[in-house]
């Protein structure tokens, strides 16, 4: 085992900026290793600082291990140390030379597959690991389907425990072969299959001599050469509006500015912009970035804009080019994953959460629930349960602006919530997916509305 006692070079300023950023999340059965394939690409990529390791060699050996438990430099709630297994997502910010990660640990037991969604919902790859004994089963398939609704672009299989079935390549091609014909089904643009044993570190940072027969890139070569684009300057331009900001000092008596992060595309002094829902135009009169006058901001920027006209703009609207504006609509087609243990059914009032706008709800309709053994619909089921995925109807009180999730992450997402208590209960992404039906008419659409 390769040691992080001893002292490495640090990354220069110069190196850190040259190279470039990979969000990813690990998923995965309960037992897959998760947590152990996390530990060991941390130690044997020296990301472990020396106390950290003392700190787990310590458990460790109070548990009577001969070596460390990696899994514990993740684990870090005391239940999940106690029960051994992961409950919350644990992120771990490390770098190498060629790239820096920020990695997002999450949990495997279906219960916490709402923790899942939250890690991989940003996510740029996700490693979903499949134990080499048990292959692929439901889990994995959830895993998979997730992933993919997210619109995560890279995946990768990495089957787990090699070692526990003497390293085969009859088995792990096996495997290979059934996660990426169903992976591809669902639409996975990329799928990598990686054959790896966290625990003894075969093929996580250094190559193994005990699969000779694999060709394939480690789990962290992987990780520091796959494409990663975070361009998003080309994309809609968009800011959702989380501030008005109006001193009415002597100093500043009539400035008002309108701040937020820009969720995606670039604005410029002078452009045509529209603020939704309401329609109404204008251009942009300034940008102020960390408190100084500039003529181009871009995405992930936070920004206060100055428009030339006063009109009425507010927390929750959304400021856009005119010439690329969103449509706005109170009728909202999409797929979900509902996380939440009390049932998602037809008529429930909820609110919606997309951007910095929360608008009162109504579920109008669930035409499908999928079904992930064969990956078919299940039609009209009146109802999803925790960890299902199916696509809803929603009627919104007011007009949102809406991009189709698969042009946006950012504006194309949307949470629903209980209003009682505040609840998230289910992840949304507007438009279709995987997992949208065949057209269902229903009779009743007009019927019965409040609002």
């Amino acid at each position: 085992m390769t040691s992080t006692t001893e002292p490495t070079e640090p990354l220069s300023v110069e190196q850190l900026s040259a190279t470039t950023l990979l969000r990813f999340a690990t998923a995965g059965s309960v037992d897959d290793g998760k947590s152990t394939l996390v530990g060991r690409l941390l130690h044997d990529s020296k990301s472990v600082l020396t106390d950290q390791l003392e700190a787990v060699e310590r458990v460790s050996a109070s548990r009577g291990q001969d070596t460390p438990d990696l899994a514990l430099l993740t684990d870090g709630l005391r239940a999940e140390r106690e029960q051994g297994i992961t409950i919350d997502v644990a992120y771990r910010y490390f770098a190498t030379a060629r790239r820096r990660f920020i990695l997002a640990d999450t949990p495997g037991h279906v219960q916490y597959t709402r923790n899942m969604v939250t890690g991989a919902s940003t996510a740029d790859l996700a490693v979903v690991l499949v134990d080499a004994r048990n292959g692929v089963i439901e889990q994995t398939r959830r895993h998979a389907a997730v992933a993919a609704l997210l619109r995560v672009p890279h995946v990768v299989l990495a089957v787990n425990k090699m070692d526990l079935v003497e390293y085969k390549e009859s088995v792990f091609a096996a495997i290979a072969e059934e996660f990426t014909a169903y992976a591809s089904e669902l639409g996975v643009p990329e799928i990598t299959a990686i054959p790896i044993s966290a625990l003894a570190g075969d093929n996580v940072v250094d190559a193994s001599a005990n699969m000779d027969w694999y060709g394939g890139p480690t789990v962290l070569e992987h990780l520091e050469t796959v494409p990663v684009s975070h361009d998003l300057g080309h994309c809609h331009a968009r800011l959702p509006v989380q501030y008005v900001i109006r001193p009415q000092t002597a100093e500043h008596p009539d400035f008002r500015g309108y701040a937020g992060q820009i969720a995606a595309g670039t604005f410029r002094v002078g452009e045509s912009v529209t603020v939704l829902p309401s329609g109404r135009t204008t251009k942009v009169a300034g940008i102020d970035l960390l408190g100084k006058p500039v003529d181009v901001a871009w995405t992930p920027q936070s920004v206060t804009l100055l428009l030339e006209d006063d009109i009425d703009v507010s927390r929750g609207d959304l400021i856009v080019p005119s010439k690329d504006a969103p449509p706005t609509t109170q009728d909202v087609e999409a797929t979900v994953c509902h996380v939440a243990d009390q049932p998602l059914t037809v008529g429930h009032r909820v609110l919606l959460k997309h951007g910095t706008r929360t608008v009162k709800a109504i579920v109008k309709d669930i035409p499908s629930r999928l079904t992930l053994d064969d990956l078919s619909l299940h039609p009209h089921p009146g109802q999803l349960v925790a960890n299902d995925i199916g696509r809803v109807k929603i009627r919104a009180a007011e007009p949102l602006p809406l991009d189709s999730y698969a042009d946006s992450r950012r504006t194309g997402a949307f949470i629903l919530i209980d209003p009682a208590d505040g609840t998230t209960l289910t992840a949304g992404m507007v438009g279709e997916s995987f997992a949208a039906p065949q057209p269902v008419k229903d009779e009743g659409d007009d019927d019965g509305w409040d609002f």
